[in-house]
């Protein structure tokens, strides 16, 4: 069964309602990323990064995936699909993807404020700032703020190397060390770029392009994934 490793963005799921803050010049619903999304804006403000990250798993919690997340889970009725995703949503999971891979953390689970390691389903949409981990501390979102460590970057880097079909959607590749990835890809693995701006994607000898949004260029991927292995 070959291999796709796919790498989404914040394209796939602003179509099913989901804003980054890219979309509005460094702005995130309104706030600015460094009042909400780096470890000095938690410890300089907690109230507001909690109630901030309280709003967004609202918003997370009543999306619905859209045709884009449904075509990768069926993708895998014939192939060995993996995801990796710098999304914080479910959508993925959602749409009965079965190997997600989270770069950048899941905002449905809430993490110690002490020990990273130690993360916790959250039941509903609200960590409440009396809500503590087992060792006394504070609950934090699940979420890799800007100045972080991305935790699952090498797990990341040894699937890419594992493709046999390589796909990016929805993504700039702007945000770094996660848009490093594609460079561990085997140079001769197809590599499909979906995306309503296509971003420069360096390295693969057969690079398939679909400047379209999500939900119309993974079908279109799809499709022809479908027809080409099935000769």
């Amino acid at each position: 069964m070959k291999k796709i490793v796919v790498l989404t963005g914040a394209g796939i799921s602003a179509e099913s309602g989901l804003k980054t803050f890219r979309d509005t010049d460094g702005l995130w619903e309104g706030y600015n990323i460094e009042e909400v999304a780096t470890p000095e804006a938690w410890q300089r403000n907690p109230e507001l990064v909690q109630h901030f990250y309280n709003e967004r798993r609202k918003a997370v919690l009543t999306a619905i995936p859209n045709k884009a997340h449904v075509a990768l889970a069926e993708l895998q009725d014939q192939f060995d699909v993996q995801i990796i995703t710098q999304n914080i949503d479910d959508l993925h999971e959602k749409a009965g993807s079965k190997n997600v891979l989270h770069l950048h953390g899941v905002i449905t689970r809430s993490q110690s404020d002490l020990d990273p390691s130690l993360t916790y389903p959250i039941a509903g949409w609200e960590i409440k700032a009396t809500d503590v981990c087992e060792l006394g501390s504070p609950l934090r979102p699940h979420v890799v703020w800007f100045g972080e460590a991305v935790p699952n970057l090498q797990l990341a880097a040894e699937l890419c190397q594992q493709a046999d079909i390589f796909a990016v959607i929805g993504t700039k590749l702007v945000v770094y060390p996660a848009a490093g990835l594609v460079n561990y890809v085997p140079r001769e693995v197809l590599r499909y770029v979906i995306d309503v701006d296509i971003p420069f994607i360096s390295g693969g000898q057969t690079i398939r392009k679909i400047e379209a949004p999500a939900t119309i260029g993974v079908p279109i991927m799809a499709e022809e994934l479908y027809a080409y292995f099935r000769k």
